[in-house]
């Protein structure tokens, strides 16, 4: 296993910001860009669900802890995985509208935003990895990385410049602008409905230690993935193929496998290479709902690649 190089280039990062008092469009996502401000909305509700998680050990029972293992896989390994990110970001694979849609649902369950700025941040990720204008990269800080991004600034959602030029493709559909403005709605309806069933235990376990989970989950992907593991292809940035990350997340902590071949709906690309979102799009194929599965096995991938430049009006329908 291998770790990135041990520097910090935030000085590169943000010499553009410090030159003058106009952030560029493109650097307005960086930990200069967001100039460093707590968003208090944010900050209160990762301190509400983090300090809920522990108290969910204190309210344990086997019903919640399913109930909890349930709604990760629909959240994350359905909603982010299949649907956010391989299907949404990068169109590794087509299904119907309707599809489209719940599986963007799915995705609201995990308090990860909504779709525009999900989508948006992310295509900008590849856009810019580990360069200046990239939203959460370790060489702003192993932190910032992992967390900071989300809990200073606006992020995205303060940026309609930036969305209208990365995610233009799910802004003509009505739906997923209307989705990003009530994201909270979905999963407010399933703690309602956990705590009339199945009272304070299944909420604690189904919503606040299940989300906090998912989240740090994802944002290892950012992190982690970026920092420590092996390299199978030669990308311009430092993605990593890391296993323990894929465990936690179905598959997406093959991040070099991916940021090589970001249009493959398939991250473990070797036989031993666990990934249950793809498993999860495959199963799809076979029941005529997901087509045209762009799959790549290790046998046809390249030894040498570099990350695609995200262009939605060609990758894109």
């Amino acid at each position: 296993m291998t770790s990135s190089p041990k520097r910090n280039d935030r000085g590169g990062f943000q010499a553009a910001v410090l030159a003058g008092n106009e952030v560029p469009a493109e650097l307005s996502l960086t930990r200069g860009g967001q100039k460093l401000a707590l968003n208090w909305l944010v900050l209160g509700f990762m301190i509400l669900f983090h300090v809920a998680a522990v108290a969910a050990f204190f309210f344990f029972s086997w019903s919640a802890l399913a109930v909890a293992v349930a709604l990760h896989f629909v959240a994350i390994n359905v909603g982010i995985g299949m649907g956010y990110h391989r299907l949404l970001t990068h169109r590794g694979y087509k299904v119907p509208r309707w599809v489209e849609h719940v599986l963007a649902v799915c995705a609201t369950l995990s308090l990860e935003g909504g779709p525009l700025v999900w989508v948006a941040t992310h295509r900008m990720h590849h856009q810019h990895t580990d360069k200046p204008g990239d939203p959460h990269s370790p060489y702003e800080g192993a932190w910032w990385s992992h967390a900071g991004w989300v809990i200073y600034g606006t992020g995205a959602s303060g940026e309609p410049q930036l969305i209208s030029k990365y995610a233009p493709d799910l802004q003509r559909d009505p739906f997923y602008p209307w989705l990003t403005r009530f994201h909270w709605v979905p999963l407010t309806v399933v703690a309602l409905v956990l705590l009339a069933v199945g009272g304070w235990s299944w909420v604690l376990w189904g919503i606040f230690f299940r989300v906090t989970f998912g989240l740090h989950a994802t944002w290892l992907v950012n992190s982690a993935t970026h920092m420590w593991g092996s390299r199978r292809f030669d990308t311009r940035d430092e993605s990593r193929n890391n296993w323990w990350v894929a465990l936690l997340t179905g598959g997406e902590g093959w991040h070099n496998n991916h940021h090589a071949h970001p249009v493959s709906a398939r991250h473990g690309m070797a036989w031993y290479e666990f990934d249950p979102n793809y498993y999860g799009i495959w199963l799809l194929g076979k029941m005529g709902i997901a087509t045209h599965i762009n799959a790549l096995t290790l046998g046809q991938a390249t030894t040498r690649a570099v990350p695609a430049v995200v262009a939605p009006g060609s990758l894109h329908d």
